[in-house]
């Protein structure tokens, strides 16, 4: 069984990842200064295989001990979408990149990296034609910038595994109610209505869990050291329009709106491939409507202004 050490640990992924590896008997070592959820992590943390260190990745004489013990990386540390690195610049290049940089510096070749990037990274595709890992990056935003630089460096060493992810929706022990999907289940089940701008702006949707079970597929499957995959949900190469007759479906009470006066800030706009990864041998299965079911039965457990990133 590895050791793994992730960073972010009480975050949105983290903590639908970490019960996943210790089930697996695997040894999680965690480091998260909590900055958003104290109790994300806390049925894990009982767990005998299991170690809760409160810190900051970007702290290097925390993560150089730390680093050296493990078997696998996993930089999950993150200021997380373009809203929150636009507030803090400062912080969305410390920890997007530089807490990055310093798990490939102080890592070794047999030592295995999992960096999850962000297929955001493709900024504004062209109309008809699939992104796939040989594709032109254009971020846009700097969160998207931060991204696509922190995951050249940690190729060029070459022990990483990286994954271009698509926007990740469902349902988590630290949810996130501003990604899409979420969001728009959201005002879906308790505003009714949302107006849309640039409705047909398409991007590519993953559920948490498989999201989680790629990071999995990657930890055993070490020969693809090296190696990007965009990883997403086949299926779902929706636009904004789609998303939400999606939702409708399930919530008929639900009104949207297109406005054609005004825009987006947020301007991604491509539809990508998964084939690499799918030849690889992991291929997302779960749905854009398994996962809006069951955001419709966890969000009266949910306030958005607790479970957002700014």
């Amino acid at each position: 069984m590895a050791k793994i050490l992730i960073t972010g640990a009480a975050g949105y992924i983290g903590s639908k990842l970490i019960p996943k590896l210790l089930e697996g008997g695997h040894e999680v070592t965690c480091v998260d200064n909590l900055m958003y959820e104290r109790t994300s992590l806390i049925i894990p943390s009982i767990h005998p295989k299991c170690k809760i260190i409160i810190g900051d990745a970007r702290d290097e004489a925390l993560m150089a001990p730390l680093i050296k013990e493990s078997d696998v990386i996993i930089p999950l540390a993150c200021m997380t979408g373009a809203p929150l690195c636009d507030k803090d610049k400062i912080a969305a290049k410390t920890v997007n990149f530089d807490s990055v940089v310093l798990c490939s510096k102080l890592s070794s070749p047999n030592q295995l990296i999992i960096y999850p990037c962000t297929n955001s990274g493709y900024g504004i595709g062209q109309e008809g034609i699939f992104c796939n890992e040989e594709s032109e990056l254009n971020p846009i935003s700097l969160y998207g910038k931060m991204k696509v630089q922190a995951e050249k460096v940690l190729l060029d060493k070459g022990n990483a595994i990286t994954f271009r992810l698509a926007t990740v929706f469902g349902v988590s022990p630290r949810p996130r109610l501003d990604l899409l999907v979420n969001d728009f289940t959201y005002r879906a089940y308790f505003d009714k209505a949302v107006v849309l701008f640039e409705a047909d702006f398409k991007r590519n949707y993953l559920h948490i869990d498989d999201a989680v079970d790629g990071f999995i597929f990657a930890m055993n499957n070490q020969q693809l050291k090296g190696n990007t995959f965009n990883l997403g949900y086949s299926k779902a190469n929706l636009s904004k329009r789609e998303l939400c007759q999606l939702i409708q479906k399930q919530l008929p009470k639900f009104v949207y709106l297109i406005s054609e006066i005004g825009e987006d800030v947020d301007k991604r706009n491509y539809i990508v491939s998964n084939e690499k990864i799918e030849t690889s041998g992991f291929k997302a299965s779960r749905s854009v409507e398994q996962g809006v079911s069951e955001l419709i039965k966890a969000l009266p457990l949910l306030k958005k202004n607790q479970f957002s990133n700014v």
